[in-house]
């Protein structure tokens, strides 16, 4: 038996010595640039850049558009996401604590309800098809009428 490292005839030394000649500079591009400037972070942990919002947009900018909507939606997962969870806390309190989880989970249904509710305010009544620009159009209404009846001149119709 010879040693692992040593090659057992001609054949494996020319071998040996072309995989290092095109391998060689590869493993010590990798090794020596990119693995020292890599950022090491899990894949669900990516960090999407922001891009303009909606109102930020031109009309004509179909790309500016595109973006802003792809970036509400990751953005209405998200606090979808975390009313979920916040949900799902306040279940479990209340399952836990039994009939004192008016008091011991209080904290929790608070968290909860207003989230909720600013989920709501923010999402709600947009339809399955939410859209960036439709989200963008009843913040603006709401706005208005928010300044029109702190005012007094909000007058609705009978």
């Amino acid at each position: 038996m010879h040693p692992p490292h040593e090659d057992r005839n001609a054949f494996d030394r020319f071998m040996t010595k072309v995989i290092n000649a095109i391998d060689g500079p590869v493993t010590w591009f990798r090794e020596s640039i990119v693995l020292p400037n890599q950022k090491q972070y899990p894949y669900y942990h990516r960090r999407y850049p922001r891009v303009p919002n909606i109102d930020e947009c031109y009309e004509s900018d179909a790309v500016c558009m595109y973006e802003a909507n792809e970036q509400f939606k990751r953005d209405m997962k998200v606090d979808g996401a975390i009313v979920d969870i916040l949900r799902k806390r306040k279940i479990e309190c209340a399952r836990y604590e039994g009939f004192e989880s008016e008091d011991k989970c209080r904290k929790l249904f608070q968290d909860f309800a207003e989230a909720e509710l600013n989920y709501f305010i923010k999402y709600g009544d947009l339809g399955a098809f939410a859209h960036a620009k439709y989200a963008y159009m009843k913040q603006k209404h709401r706005m208005v009428y928010e300044r029109r009846k702190a005012a007094g001149t909000w007058n609705p119709k009978p």
